[in-house]
């Protein structure tokens, strides 16, 4: 069992080391990148033996490298495949599909008041999160726990606004 666990723990240090050797990578790849557009992505190729390869990408961590308009976009990508009509639809059906999915599968979605303030609906749903897992509890115990404290805050707040 112990030398499982050691090679668990040699593979698991691999993988940061790898991680780590290709964020410094695409640091140095993208060193000379500014403004807006697309940076120099390092990844893995999926399946049994992964290559190490490299692609262009739109960097959501540097929204300022971002376009902010389909304008800005076409400008961006002209003289490209990404500028052509059919290829913008279906990045903005993938986009909505994903984001679709992500809140359907959501367990904590149901619980999440809309009329919250975005940030107020994503610590709920961070402190939801940790406190079912760090309780060893389910969703519903913990929202059952949390979220009378966030009504009863924002109408605290909603009667100081108004």
């Amino acid at each position: 069992m112990t030398k499982e666990l050691d090679e668990k723990e040699v593979r698991k240090a691999e993988l940061k080391a790898r991680g780590e050797a290709m964020e410094k990578k695409e640091k140095e790849l993208n060193a000379g990148r500014t403004g807006k557009g697309t940076r120099i992505a390092v990844g893995m190729t999926r399946g049994k033996n992964p290559q190490e390869v490299q692609y262009e990408a739109l960097d959501e961590s540097q929204p300022d490298t971002l376009p902010k308009t389909i304008s800005e976009w076409l400008a961006m990508f002209k003289d490209t495949p990404h500028a052509e009509e059919s290829a913008i639809v279906s990045y903005i059906i993938d986009g909505f599909n994903s984001a679709s999915y992500s809140a359907a599968s959501d367990p904590i979605a149901e619980y999440v008041e809309p009329t919250w303030p975005k940030e107020v609906q994503a610590a709920f749903r961070l402190v939801v999160r940790n406190y079912s897992v760090n309780a060893k509890v389910d969703i519903e115990t913990a929202v059952n726990l949390i979220k009378p404290g966030i009504v009863a805050s924002q109408a605290k707040a909603a009667t100081v606004s108004a």
